[in-house]
C-alpha cells in the first residue's frame, strides 16, 4: 500500500478498504504519510465520500492509531460532543453537572475549527490553566475532581491530531465522514459507555438544513452504538448563538453567569437537554424527565459551579475562580458598540459569518500557526424576534485594535438583519436521535 494509490482511489470513487484506511491511519499517526497527502486525502474524501462501512473503518482505524483508556470507577464513564456552533460554551456546564450527578466525564475536547470555537481554547483564556494532560494525570484528575476538559494526549488518536490540524486549513471541515471519524476516533479512545452528541443546525452550524443534520445525527450514532459505545444524538438549532457572546474569554465569562445563576436562557436550557439524555442512556437516570430535573437541580444550587472550580484547579487555574473569575480572564484593549441605524424586528441572523468576525479578530485560527487572543470577539448579541430601537446596541466587539473593531463593525452589520414583522421562534431541539 501507499498514500497515493490510496487517495487516487478515493478521487475516482473506487471503493476502499478497511485495510487501506488502517494503513492511511497508522501513516497519519507514525508520520509515514505527509501533511500534503493528509489535506490530499481529506479533499477526496470530502469530495467523494465514504459509505457506511468505510466511514466505520476509518472510525476504528483512527481509533485504534494510539491508545484506547480504561477505567475502574464507582460509576459510568460519559461524554458529550458537539458539531460546533458560534456562542456554544455548553461543554463547561455540562461537565461538572454530569459529574455532580455520579458521573465520570473524561471530556477529550479540540480546539477551534472553521467559524466555531474550540473548548480547549475558551479552557486556556482562564489564567493558569493547562489542557495538554499526560493519560496518567487525566486519570486521577477525573478520579478526584469527577470531570476533566482536556486535550488529546499524543497517544489517544494521534492520527486524528493530524488529520483535524489539516482539516481547519483545506476547507474539508464540512465532511460527514471526516466529522464523523475525527468525534467518535477521540470519543472511543477515551474508553466511555455513553455519549450524548450536540448536531448542530442552521446558520452558524457546519450542518445549515435539517437534512444534513439528521444524516450527520444518524451517522454518528449508527458508529457509536456499532463500536459498544450507547449514544444518542440531539438535533438543536444554531441559527442564533447560543449563548449572546462569541470568544473565548467572553463565552467562559457567559459560562459563569450560567453557573452563579445570574444569567439563564438557551444556554441552560441545551445543557439541561443534553445532560437529562446522557444520564439516561448512562444508568444514572430513571427516565429522561428525571435525568433533566437532575441537571436542573445542580445547576441551580450551585453545586455545578463548586465542581467547576475544582476542576479549574485541577488543570492549573486558581484557586477561587467561580467566586471572582473576571479577574482571571483577558480583557480586550478596545471595546466598542455596534448600534442599529433602524428600528425593527431581529429577523435573521448569519452565525457562520459573526464567527468569522471573530475568528479575523483574532479569536482563531486561519492558519493552523495563528495564536488565538483569548480576550476578543462579540457579546451583547441580539437574539432573533427581538425588536431593537435605533441607536439600540445590536453586540458589543471587543478588539486589540481599533481598525479591527472598524472591520467587524461592517461584518456585524451585514450578518443581522432587522425587518417589520418579528421572527418566528424556532425550538431549541428539533429532533432526538437514538
Amino acid at each position: 500500500m501507499d498514500a497515493r494509490s490510496i487517495i487516487a482511489a478515493l478521487r475516482h470513487n473506487e471503493d476502499i478498504s478497511d485495510a487501506d484506511l488502517r494503513w492511511f491511519a497508522e501513516g497519519l499517526a507514525d508520520g509515514g504519510v505527509s501533511d500534503a497527502q493528509a489535506g490530499a486525502f481529506a479533499m477526496a474524501v470530502c469530495l467523494n465520500g465514504l459509505d457506511a462501512a468505510g466511514r466505520r473503518a476509518l472510525t476504528l482505524a483512527m481509533r485504534d492509531s494510539g491508545d484506547v483508556l480504561t477505567w475502574d470507577l464507582p460509576g459510568p464513564v460519559i461524554d458529550k460532543h458537539s458539531t460546533g456552533g458560534v456562542g456554544d460554551c455548553v461543554s463547561l456546564l455540562l461537565a461538572p453537572a454530569l459529574a455532580e450527578c455520579g458521573a465520570y466525564v473524561p471530556m477529550i475536547s479540540g480546539r477551534g475549527l472553521g467559524h466555531t470555537g474550540g473548548t480547549l481554547d475558551k479552557m486556556e483564556s482562564i489564567s493558569g490553566v493547562t489542557t495538554q494532560v499526560s493519560e496518567a494525570r487525566l486519570a486521577r484528575i477525573v478520579g478526584e475532581v469527577g470531570c476533566a476538559i482536556v486535550g488529546a494526549s499524543g497517544q489517544i488518536a494521534p492520527a486524528d491530531k493530524r488529520l483535524y490540524a489539516v482539516r481547519d486549513v483545506t476547507a474539508t471541515v464540512e465532511s460527514l465522514d471526516l466529522i464523523t471519524a475525527s468525534i467518535l476516533s477521540k470519543k472511543l479512545a477515551a474508553g466511555l459507555q455513553a455519549l450524548v452528541l450536540d448536531v448542530k443546525v442552521g446558520t452558524g452550524a457546519f450542518m445549515k438544513t435539517a437534512n444534513e443534520a439528521k444524516d450527520l445525527a444518524r451517522s454518528l450514532v449508527d458508529t457509536a452504538n456499532a463500536a459498544g459505545c450507547k449514544c444518542s444524538a440531539l438535533i438543536t438549532d444554531m441559527n442564533q448563538p447560543l449563548a449572546a457572546s462569541l470568544g473565548n474569554a467572553l463565552e467562559v465569562d457567559a459560562v459563569l453567569r450560567a453557573l452563579t445563576g445570574q444569567d439563564a436562557g438557551p444556554l441552560i436550557d441545551v445543557t439541561i437537554a443534553l445532560g437529562g439524555q446522557v444520564l439516561l442512556d448512562g444508568g444514572l437516570a430513571d427516565s429522561l424527565e428525571a435525568g433533566e430535573k437532575q441537571i436542573r437541580a445542580v445547576l441551580s444550587d450551585g453545586r455545578a459551579a463548586e465542581r467547576f472550580g475544582k476542576m479549574i484547579y485541577a488543570v492549573g487555574g486558581p484557586l477561587g475562580f467561580v467566586q471572582d473569575w473576571r479577574r482571571f480572564l483577558p480583557e480586550a484593549s478596545v471595546i466598542r458598540e455596534v448600534t442599529a441605524r433602524d428600528t425593527g424586528h431581529v429577523t435573521a441572523i448569519d452565525g457562520e459569518s459573526l464567527g468569522l468576525a471573530v475568528v479575523h479578530l483574532g479569536g482563531g485560527r486561519l492558519v493552523e500557526s495563528d495564536v488565538v487572543d483569548p480576550a476578543v470577539g462579540l457579546s451583547d448579541v441580539v437574539r432573533l424576534g427581538e425588536k431593537v430601537q435605533k441607536g439600540q446596541p445590536l453586540a458589543v466587539i471587543h478588539a486589540a485594535r481599533e481598525d479591527a473593531a472598524q472591520v467587524t463593525e461592517q461584518a456585524v452589520r451585514a450578518a443581522i438583519t432587522l425587518g417589520d414583522v418579528p421572527a418566528a421562534p424556532l425550538p431549541l431541539v428539533h429532533e432526538r436521535i437514538t
